[in-house]
């Protein structure tokens, strides 16, 4: 595949240098590159993502933090500006490496050896996305160290194959730990990763956005809701995120959260059943608190009551 130079300002829409240019490949066309979407970027968090693309040493990277904090989005989205196709791939606790490696399936009454997205990204130069990579059996994850490395993928169930790792292929995981395991618990089923796995690992924190940038990804992604009430979405959401995370010294009091992908869920429909008697209540409780508990739905609707004052009342909406 061809690579092409993007000027960085231009391309994510931030301050940069001028003549800052980062490598992207020049076909806009595969398949696997993903949908461009509107996207707020965060200069620190691109940077150091681009500094891994640009180079990897010899590195994945490791992106952990909160749900909902655009984990996955930054790194979908920066691909998508530089037309880098994704294996995207969501772990669980039975997912073994022959899932990502490949397998023999039947076709056509006879068995084929299927490349999975580790080896599909290892030979043709994309990204793999690991998501949730802390729910997965760190012994399975394991078995990517040597690639990470650099060293080649040599597939036994299909005859030996070697695939040697592409210049340009770069790994990312996600979690909402930094492989450690979850001592908030306020995640179920994640697991504490090998050492030597996460060793080979650069690792960033996604945190949600502050409140000027939440408010412009609200914006960009529904651009009719009218600034006032975006604000007051962001209050609500810092709120109810202070409530579910809780103290050093105190658990959370929410078993649910506010992410920066609900704040865009409520605003989203907001706009969908604007004609609806307070609106903002009910798009509130299909975005997030119809699977809170009663006591939390009403606890959460009452923040949001105090926060919205009028326009919360169902003849102003």
């Amino acid at each position: 595949m061809t690579t092409q130079r993007f000027d960085v300002a231009t391309t994510f829409g931030v301050k940069a240098r001028p003549g800052l240019e980062v490598l992207g490949y020049a076909d806009d066309t595969h398949p696997q590159i993903p949908l461009r979407q509107p996207y707020v970027f965060r200069n620190a968090l691109l940077r150091d993502v681009l500094a891994y693309l640009h180079d990897a040493h010899g590195d994945g990277m490791f992106l952990t933090g909160p749900t909902g904090a655009g984990k996955t989005s930054l790194v979908t989205q920066i691909a998508a500006r530089l037309n880098w196709p994704v294996q995207s791939v969501t772990c669980h606790g039975r997912m073994e490496l022959n899932a990502l490696i490949g397998q023999f399936v039947l076709m056509d009454g006879s068995t084929h050896f299927v490349h999975g997205p580790l080896a599909i990204a290892a030979r043709e130069g994309h990204l793999l996305i690991l998501n949730e990579s802390d729910l997965m059996d760190p012994a399975e994850l394991a078995g990517l160290n040597d690639i990470l490395e650099g060293q080649p993928l040599v597939i036994a169930e299909n005859g030996g194959e070697v695939i040697w790792p592409h210049r340009r292929f770069r790994v990312f995981a996600t979690g909402n730990s930094a492989g450690a395991g979850d001592a908030s618990g306020l995640y179920q089923g994640v697991l504490r990763q090998n050492l030597a796995f996460m060793d080979r690992f650069r690792v960033i924190h996604v945190d949600y956005p502050d409140v000027g940038v939440e408010q412009q990804v609200i914006l960009s992604a529904v651009p009719q809701l009218p600034a006032a009430i975006a604000e007051r979405m962001v209050r609500v959401a810092a709120e109810v995120r202070r409530l579910f995370m809780g103290s050093d010294s105190e658990a959370g009091e929410l078993t649910v959260t506010m992410s920066t992908r609900t704040l865009v869920r409520w605003a989203t429909l907001s706009m969908t059943f604007k004609g609806a008697p307070n609106v903002f209540e009910y798009a509130l409780q299909q975005a997030l608190t119809a699977r809170a508990e009663p006591e939390q739905r009403e606890a959460i609707h009452r923040i949001a009551a105090d926060v919205f004052g009028d326009y919360w009342a169902p003849q102003a909406a």
